[in-house]
């Protein structure tokens, strides 16, 4: 290397900025005085990289820091609870999947009235066993995890929460234990458990063209519910009452009842008029069923779907990264 600059770099500006032969032969970064000005620029530049260089060097290191500084047994318990890929983390989640399952099945038993009366009192019994024991997981997923808060405010966080609050909740409001089938809503647990982590790209697929398609599916209820507005006012003009079409609002209820082509036939028009004007409606619903979904078609034809990994952070519990992911992409912590 030619340059003067060379005596202030270590190994690390080495690393992150590389070899300097575009330096003027002769130049020295300590005395800018002797330098010209193409290489002052080129060493000022160089001083910049090695800062980020070091910079990023020390946040990494505060990283690792902060998952080493973790106790053994928070890390073994996070393994357990949070990860799929080991013999005791898998075989935790499978035992919580079916203790959810059971729990659910014991809440759609005690609401059968003949059930209830005969095995209402083991019934219930095992549902506050179980809600015991969830709640006992509950608080195990906070003390193993780096950023307990992040996770008591995630999707999977809330639905643990809302899972064990109905039993307590029963306690001053009665019957309140039939939200119980809450707990149904963590068996997408599965998804990771299972390390089915194609059916998670699937889903992320699925979701992004959804949420792409969310514009365009407003636009078009809002032209579906002018629609049954219009409808609604029409029949109600021209059955003039008559056959259960007492007011615009109930009307409105038969248009959308037969728009959907749901058809209860709790209300029917009796005249040619109206029965021509069902007719229309009727036909129409089946080419607005079609609308929604080639909306949401299109978007999913034009995503990308891309592997997933669903290795869990130890930090904010956040579970699909990419399969060469390092680090966690919502708080960086080391995966």
């Amino acid at each position: 290397m030619g340059g003067g600059c060379v005596g202030i770099f270590d190994d690390d500006f080495t690393r992150n900025v590389g070899p300097l032969e575009s330096l003027d032969s002769g130049t020295n970064c300590k005395n800018p005085g002797e330098m010209s000005t193409a290489s002052l620029k080129t060493c000022s530049m160089a001083l910049q990289a090695l800062q980020r260089g070091r910079e990023q060097d020390e946040s990494d290191g505060n990283t690792m820091k902060d998952n080493s500084r973790r106790p053994g047994w928070k890390a073994a318990l996070h393994e357990i609870i949070f990860e799929a890929d080991t013999p005791g983390g898998k075989a935790f989640d499978i035992g919580l999947l079916v203790a959810i399952v059971i729990s659910v099945m014991a809440v759609l038993l005690e609401s059968v009235t003949e059930i209830r009366a005969q095995y209402g009192t083991p019934l219930r019994a095992l549902e506050w066993i179980l809600t015991g024991l969830f709640t006992i997981e509950y608080l195990l997923r906070l003390i193993s995890i780096g950023r307990p808060l992040k996770y008591a405010r995630s999707f999977y966080g809330i639905i643990d929460l809302l899972a064990i609050l109905p039993t307590y909740l029963s306690i001053i409001i009665a019957g309140s234990q039939s939200l119980l089938v809450i707990r149904a809503l963590r068996l997408l647990r599965i998804f990771r458990i299972l390390k089915l982590a194609h059916f998670v790209g699937a889903a992320s697929m699925l979701r992004a063209a959804i949420y792409a398609s969310t514009r365009k599916i407003i636009v078009f209820l809002a032209f579906i519910l002018t629609l049954m507005l219009i409808v609604g006012s029409l029949m109600y003009l021209i059955e003039g009452g008559n056959s259960g079409f007492t007011s615009i609002p109930q009307s409105i209820y038969w248009a959308v009842v037969t728009m959907t082509t749901v058809g209860y036939g709790d209300i029917a028009p009796a005249t040619v008029l109206g029965k021509i004007l069902a007719s229309v409606v009727m036909i129409l619903g089946y080419g607005i069923i079609a609308v929604p979904t080639g909306i949401v078609t299109v978007e999913l034809a034009q995503a990308t779907r891309k592997t997933v990994s669903t290795q869990s952070c130890p930090q904010c519990a956040t579970d699909i990264h990419d399969p060469d992911a390092n680090y966690c992409r919502i708080c960086g912590a080391k995966l």
